[in-house]
């Protein structure tokens, strides 16, 4: 398990992201999903990652996002094929995530039966807050979520509303793909997930313990100077 003085090194050992979708009954009907059985999994690379502060990136030719807030869990240690019972011994850490989506490039990806990897997982896709402490949290099945949009409130929710709670979700991802130290699973997002446009501002948090802001930018062509 991470020293609590490494806990903000976690993300820096992780292999991978795993994304939870439809993991809120009410944002899976927003968009027109069947409320799932069995937890849908996405993966996301890494290099996705965005400290607080940064700049999300839309890519061309897009001119928006779609921001997601989620609870991120941040695994503490090797993890495969881990029961329920025990699950949550696994957990190192937690933080504010945000999944953001290119919702028009994943909507051509899911009619053609396609995977989602471009539509979530470009870089600065996955901004995310610093490590927040088991201790921080007592009770992760009962916070509040929110974000904003230049200040206007987009997103808020409770963890308590999770179809599939954490220890399900760390037992059923261990016994697909081993789950390493610093690996983060992404819990999924409450209702309200829309458009962030270029030259918007993003805050979100976790109500009490933690707040983020993003600004949102385009990213620069490839050839292009800044000059």
């Amino acid at each position: 398990m991470a020293a609590a003085g490494s806990l903000q090194n976690l993300l820096k050992l992780g292999t991978k992201i795993v994304g939870v979708g439809r993991n809120y009954a009410a944002h899976a009907k927003e968009l027109g999903n069947a409320v799932p059985k069995e937890p849908v999994l996405f993966l996301k690379p890494t290099s996705s990652y965005l400290e607080n502060g940064g700049t999300i990136e839309v890519p061309h030719p897009l001119n928006s996002l779609h921001h997601e807030v989620e609870l991120a869990v941040v695994i503490g240690q090797k993890a495969r094929d881990v029961p329920q019972n025990t699950a949550m011994n696994y957990v190192g850490g937690y933080a504010l995530g945000l999944d953001m989506t290119a919702r028009e490039i994943q909507s051509v990806a899911k009619s053609a039966g396609l995977p989602w990897t471009v539509a979530k997982g470009q870089d600065t896709f996955t901004p995310i807050s610093s490590v927040l402490s088991m201790s921080m949290v007592p009770d992760p099945d009962d916070l509040e979520l929110w974000l904003k949009v230049d200040g206007e409130i987009r997103q808020k929710g409770s963890t308590r509303d999770m179809i599939f709670k954490i220890p399900y979700l760390i037992s059923h991802i261990s016994s697909i793909m081993t789950l390493f130290e610093g690996d983060v699973i992404l819990t999924g997002t409450p209702q309200g997930v829309g458009p962030v446009k270029v030259g918007q501002k993003i805050t979100a948090g976790i109500t009490g313990l933690v707040d983020v802001h993003f600004d949102v930018g385009k990213r620069q062509k490839p050839g292009t100077s800044l000059a």
